[in-house]
């Protein structure tokens, strides 16, 4: 069930920051012995509601993190953020990581865990709560961070959907 509405973005215009989840040493075995390499989880983000994540493998860890990237540039998103803050509560689930995510109070800041920390920071978030159930995989949480965050509807899309007046949207 994915969202029809998400709104890619082009990475050439963009000041992003990349931040490094997860860096995995592989070894493949062969006759000569193992043969090691690297695999590298990524996010980047503009924090100001632009976000993306990539993967990236090679012999090097330089190597995977440049992969990782130029991957995640590939996959940038814009989601809805005021002030700092998410619209309202959201549930994300990717194979079987889950995540809920609330808005909270200002002050508060990112109460979350490794892998949501990461996206929740790079894409501009600075008032959250969030809890990671389900598996603790990386690259699942992230998946299932990003696909929560996709979900979200900001009051003026809501007020179109709805055939309503903003101010009915928040008075409900």
């Amino acid at each position: 069930m994915l969202d029809t509405n998400i709104q890619r973005v082009k990475a050439s215009e963009l000041d992003l920051k990349e931040r490094v989840v997860k860096i995995k040493r592989v070894a493949k075995v062969t006759k000569g012995g193992r043969t090691f390499s690297f695999s590298a989880l990524v996010v980047v983000g503009d924090g100001n509601g632009i976000i993306g994540h990539g993967l990236g493998k090679a012999r090097e860890v330089t190597e995977a993190i440049s992969k990782g990237i130029d991957d995640a540039k590939k996959s940038l998103i814009k989601v809805p953020i005021l002030n700092g803050k998410i619209p309202h509560e959201q549930h994300g689930k990717y194979g079987a990581a889950k995540v809920i995510i609330k808005p909270a109070s200002a002050g508060t800041g990112v109460i979350a865990g490794g892998a949501m920390r990461a996206v929740l920071e790079s894409a501009g978030v600075h008032d959250v709560l969030a809890k990671s159930l389900g598996t603790s995989n990386p690259h699942n949480v992230v998946k299932a961070t990003i696909r929560a965050l996709t979900l979200l509807r900001d009051p003026l899309t809501v007020s179109k959907h709805r055939n309503l007046k903003l101010n009915k949207v928040f008075n409900g």
